[in-house]
């Protein structure tokens, strides 16, 4: 009853109901008969199929995105005619979401009315961008087949010959009952590049002149080309003094001052009389004259003259001049990279592991009538690269890598190479008890870097890893009186200069290490910055991004599965803190999550896939918020330990959330906003762990120390992080 009493009021009002975009609407004698179909499947890059023209008047839109038209991901598309640019007509509100999940199957309509012109639509999901077309609507029933007409007008000051005196200015304008003008384009000369009209076009220059023009409507149908002729003369003038005139040559010289592949000359002239009309010039001695119209590029080699000239506009011609020059080819590029090699020695024992230390030794060679080898670099353990001057010792324990490459006098540069080895306590030399872990290049007290190189000091120990500045101080002062007595020792023994030691100390004290509420005893490994992003590594599938507030995102640019993992060194007891925020469109939930104590991905030698050797070797502390699909929510230990939605304590989408991992020995516990929603108990200690359910053959061994890594799932699958702190326990 209320729908019919709706209807009347609305007949009564003479108002018309129209279905919602994405709602089909029942045939009837008002419904258009013209139907325009676009369809989209499993490519982001074009849509499945798209009507190119239509007729002005009412239309049907229908819009299907799914597994009919070839959607076999479920991903969403849309299809949006653009409003804002003035180049298109902007009368059609179109914006329809469609997927093959959704309530009509991924098949929308809408009823809209098309007017003559064109209509810019497009896919509006980030990473859609090249979805999209143009739609061009003709008048009536028919297709426009019918050009523009175009016509000119010649206005200036004219003598007793009809020539213009001084200069003559050409209007344009052009008409179309059809489609609609889309531009006129005009030509100065018969050999001049069309340009497009948007003002009068001004001509001075002394002499005959034609001007050439058509017209272009909204169809692509093109007016039959036109012209103009005229003559502009010079005003009188008792004006008899010629232009002054000048020339310079540039270009890429040798150590001779030729010019190497090609000279370029460039012109110029005055005149404070009646005006500069032309520049001429001409190659060599006998040359025919030639306009000048831009700088003149001489490409050939040998000895050349380019000799030039100027008129003005009452007929005076200045003295010809000339410059000469010489062009000689480049010398044959080098485009080689060095070839490189290297060697690695030591004392093996009889698993192949070094024992106490391996000494790396790089050569390059840039090969005969190469440039020259101008450097070598290298990296230990994916840090930055570094200069290499000399034979690399390594001498602690573990497993290593080291890449090295090698860049010539040209600009060539190696690709990168990589040699693996693992070294092992010697038994009769301990490994350095040094109160903190820390191998970074300069000394850095908290996130100040002193610029101190981080130097190995007597007692075997790094400068940075006696600072101590991970471990919680009560107050500033007492861990500045610690700064200074570790300084007063390494000045004693030689290890820092003066200089140096004020460096230390000063940015000790700008750290903050100690004051409440500053670093807690947190190291920031993911801060914001470019610089903290380019610490980290991506492997596997998929990417992350970093934004402009600093945090990152995962999942926009590529799919598949992979890892952004932080290799500058291991964590064994720790507290994680970091921030996640769930970034996926529509209503579905990211999946993502934070591995923890895996061991070098990088030649593992049971687990050629890096990403995989986190995943097996392992363990991924679970982000994923939805209500359906996966058992394991948010805070479980993936494989291992479940946590329910209800557990997991979850927040809107959008929402920042905090994330605290704590593990001792192997005791994991998670926090969620400072809520402690998992506990869960490595139950296989350092041997072995039960084995998971989804890597059949794994024996599920887990480590007491790794390293961190942020997973990246899918393209969908968006998850922002940022702030990520740690601290040792």
């Amino acid at each position: 009853m209320w729908a019919v009493l709706l209807a009347c009021l609305m007949t009564v009002l003479g108002l018309q109901a129209l279905p919602a975009a994405g709602q089909p609407k029942a045939e009837d004698a008002g419904a258009a008969a013209q139907v325009l179909t676009w369809t989209a499947g499993d490519s982001i890059t074009e849509y499945a199929s798209a009507p190119a023209t239509a007729v002005a008047g009412p239309a049907t839109i229908v819009f299907e995105n799914s597994a009919a038209t070839g959607n076999t991901t479920g991903m969403p598309h849309t299809l949006t005619f653009v409003t804002s640019d003035p180049e298109f007509n902007n009368d059609v509100q179109l914006n329809i979401l469609a997927n093959p999940a959704d309530a009509q199957g991924g098949r929308h309509t809408a009823e809209v009315t098309l007017t003559p012109g064109r209509y810019f639509y497009h896919c509006t999901i980030p990473g859609h961008g090249q979805m999209q077309g143009i739609l061009t609507v003709t008048e009536g029933s028919g297709e426009d087949t019918t050009a523009p007409e175009a016509t000119a007008k010649v206005t200036g000051t004219q003598n007793d010959k009809g020539e213009y005196v001084g200069a003559a200015t050409v209007a344009l304008s052009a008409t179309d009952e059809g489609s609609g003008v889309d531009r006129i384009e005009y030509a100065l000369g018969d050999d001049d590049a069309w340009q497009p009209y948007t003002s009068p076009v001004v001509v001075d220059q002394i002499g005959a002149h034609t001007v050439r023009y058509r017209a272009l409507d909204k169809a692509g149908n093109v007016s039959q080309e036109q012209s103009v002729a005229f003559t502009v003369v010079a005003p009188p003038t008792d004006d008899s003094t010629p232009p002054e005139t000048s020339a310079t040559v540039d270009g890429e010289k040798n150590a001779d001052g030729h010019y190497i592949d090609m000279a370029t000359v460039t012109v110029t002239a005055s005149d404070t009389g009646s005006g500069v009309n032309t520049i001429e010039y001409a190659l060599g001695a006998d040359g025919a004259w030639q306009p000048y119209a831009g700088p003149v590029m001489v490409h050939e080699a040998g000895t050349h003259t380019v000799r030039y000239r100027a008129t003005d506009k009452a007929g005076n011609v200045a003295a010809e001049k000339s410059v000469e020059f010489t062009v000689v080819a480049a010398p044959p590029q080098d485009t080689t990279p060095p070839a490189t090699g290297v060697t690695v020695d030591g004392t093996k024992n009889s698993d192949g592991a070094y024992v106490g230390r391996a000494t790396v030794t790089v050569s390059a060679d840039d090969g005969h009538g190469g440039s020259g080898v101008a450097g070598i670099e290298y990296s230990l353990d994916g840090g930055p690269y570094l200069a290499y001057t000399a034979p690399v010792v390594v001498d602690r324990a573990g497993r290593h890598t080291v890449a090295y490459r090698a860049f010539d006098e040209a600009g060539n540069t190696s690709e990168p190479l990589t040699v693996s080895f693992t070294v092992v306590a010697s038994g009769g030399v301990p490994a350095p008890n040094c109160p903190e872990y820390d191998e970074r290049l300069t000394v850095i007290v908290g996130t100040v870097d002193s610029g101190v190189p981080n130097r190995v000091t007597n007692n075997r120990c790094r400068i940075g890893e006696l600072i101590e500045d991970e471990k919680e101080w009560t107050s500033q002062a007492l861990f500045l009186k610690h700064v200074t007595t570790v300084l007063d020792a390494l000045r004693k023994e030689g290890v820092i200069d003066k200089r140096e030691y004020r460096a230390i100390n000063k940015a000790a004290r700008q750290s903050g290490i100690g004051t409440p509420g500053q670093t807690e005893g947190y190291r920031s490994i993911l801060d914001g910055t470019e610089a903290s992003f380019a610490r980290w590594e991506q492997v596997g599938g998929g990417s992350f991004s970093l934004n402009p507030d600093g945090s990152i995102t995962s999942g926009t640019s590529r799919g598949g599965l992979g890892m952004l993992w932080f290799p500058e060194r291991t964590y064994g007891d720790f507290s994680l803190k970091l921030q996640w925020r769930d970034d996926a469109p529509g209503t579905a939930n990211a999946n993502g999550g934070v591995f923890v104590r895996f061991p070098q991905i990088h030649d593992h030698p049971e687990e050629p896939r890096p990403e995989w050797a986190a995943i097996k070797y392992g363990h991924e502390v679970q982000v994923f918020d939805s209500p359906t699909g996966d058992m394991y929510k948010t805070g479980s230990v993936y494989g291992f330990d479940r946590v329910g939605l209800a557990g997991a304590g979850v927040t809107q989408k959008g929402t920042w959330n905090d994330y605290e991992i704590r593990v001792v020995d192997q005791h994991y516990e998670v926090y969620r906003n400072g809520v402690l929603i998992n506990e869960f108990d490595n139950i296989g200690g350092l041997d072995f762990s039960p084995p998971r359910s989804d890597d059949p053959g794994t024996d599920g061994r887990r480590f007491a120390a790794g390293y961190i890594g942020l997973q990246v799932h899918s393209t969908t699958d968006v998850i922002s992080y940022r702030d990520v702190r740690i601290k040792d326990l």
